[in-house]
Formats: C-alpha cells, structure tokens, sequence
C-alpha cells in the first residue's frame, strides 16, 4: 500500500512538470513576431524649382530708309543733254538706248555728273550692268557731287564695296572695302544701287538691302553722277539705266541730353 501512494505521486509530479512545459512551448510558439517597418516609395519626388527666368523683349530692326516720300525725279536717260558726255581714246560718255554707257582702257578713270540737279535729302536708286570688269576695276555712284568733290560708292570686281570721299587732289576711304554678295563679282552682272541721304547721314543699299552707312558733314548737297575705273590693263565697260530720286520726309531722333 505505501508503495503504491508513492507511485501515484511520482505520476502526479511527472505530470505537472510535462504540464508547465507544454504550456511554455506553447506560448513561445504562438507568440507574434512584429516585423520593422520598410521604407515608404517616393513614387514622384520633388524638383528643384528654378528660378523665374527674366523675359527680353525683342526689339525690332529698325528701318535703314524712313521717311521715303513721293518721286521727285524719274530719269530715263533719254536724253544726252541731261548728262556729261564725252569720247577720246582713252574712254568715254555716251547715252543710247535709254543708257548711259562708261567705257574706259586700262589705267583710266571717268566720271559722268546729272546737269541742273541740286539734292540734300534725298533717297535714290540707280542701276548698274557692268560688262566688262574684273579683279580691282571699279564703278559705282556719286553723292553730292559737283566737278571737283563728291561721295563715290565703289562696287569693285572682286565682290566688295567702299565709300570714298573725293576731291581733285586727294581722296579719303570712309568706309573700308567689305564683301557684300549684292556686288556682281566680275562681269557681266546686274545691281540696284541705293543712297539715303538726310544731313550728315549717308546710307546705302544695293538691290534694296541695307550694307552700311556713314556719318560726314563735308558735302551736305550737289548733285549725281556715275564713274567707271580700269585699275589694273585691262579696259572696263558699265552701262547706268532707270534712275529715281524720292523726297525724304525725316528728322532724327532728338538725342538723350548727357548728365
């Protein structure tokens, strides 16, 4: 009997402790594991805003030739009084066919002005077809020009242009030779020179596009004319049609007084 009450609490004891390991196992497994938190996406990240930008306003080109008004002036070249002509050996100056024709052997210079016309401003066109030209021959227009000074705008043969100022004894570049494609590049060729004259401003055109000015008070009037140059031994040939001449209604901006 004692023995079997000792066996019946041995089972008693065994059994609790198999108890209390159960219910440790049993929490340790169903005890719930919080996972750490993952980083948030970004799906649109912000941008650098860059700064306002300052808006330029656009000037607009200016106009080379305002004020043109109406024609003053239409010239035909019909007839042979209305210019200086002339004939030598070495060139000449003649009228035919509604032109006006420059011929000159190598080396030598000529002029030919428009009689009893007296301009100050002005603006007028005038066309040129040289036939014979090469290298540095030259022809081209005179500006306020009387027999012994005057403007000369040079087309040269070569495809550039120059503005002298002349005199009988000396001559002075205004504007330096520079290439322009309006400027026939040898012969034969076709161009529309142009002149806007108002006081000492002086610009100039060919085929209707501006190609540079000059400002010179020493001849503020006179009259037109046309010159051919052989420069180098071989002659030059140029004929001169369909002059026009346009009254000019302009007054320069009133200059900011300086402080």
């Amino acid at each position: 009997m004692t023995r079997r009450l000792s066996i019946f609490f041995l089972v008693l004891m065994l059994t609790g402790c198999a108890s209390t390991a159960d219910d440790s196992s049993l929490a340790t497994s169903t005890a719930t594991i919080t996972p750490s938190p993952s980083p948030s996406i970004v799906w649109f990240p912000p941008s650098v805003t860059p700064p306002p930008q300052a808006l330029t306003t656009q000037i607009p080109t200016p106009e080379q030739n305002p004020g043109i008004g109406t024609v003053s002036l239409s010239d035909d070249f019909s007839s042979p009084d209305l210019w200086d002509i002339a004939a030598s050996e070495e060139g000449s100056a003649a009228i035919s066919e509604n032109q006006l024709t420059l011929a000159v052997g190598p080396g030598v210079p000529i002029i030919s002005l428009r009689k009893g016309l007296i301009l100050s401003d002005f603006y007028a066109e005038l066309t040129a077809r040289p036939s014979l030209c090469r290298g540095q021959d030259e022809y081209g227009l005179l500006v306020r020009a009387s027999e012994v000074a005057y403007y000369r705008l040079a087309l040269i043969c070569n495809g550039t242009l120059r503005l002298d100022r002349v005199t009988r004894h000396s001559h002075q570049i205004l504007q330096p030779a520079i290439p322009s494609g309006d400027v026939p590049n040898g012969a034969p060729g076709e161009v529309r020179m142009g002149v806007w004259a108002v006081g000492s401003d002086l610009r100039f055109f060919l085929n209707g596009r501006y190609q540079f000015s000059v400002n010179d008070k020493n001849y503020p009037s006179g009259t037109l004319g046309v010159f051919a140059h052989s420069v180098a031994d071989t002659p030059v040939a140029v004929t001169f049609s369909d002059l026009t001449i346009y009254n000019v209604n302009y007054q320069a901006p009133t200059k900011t007084p300086a402080p």
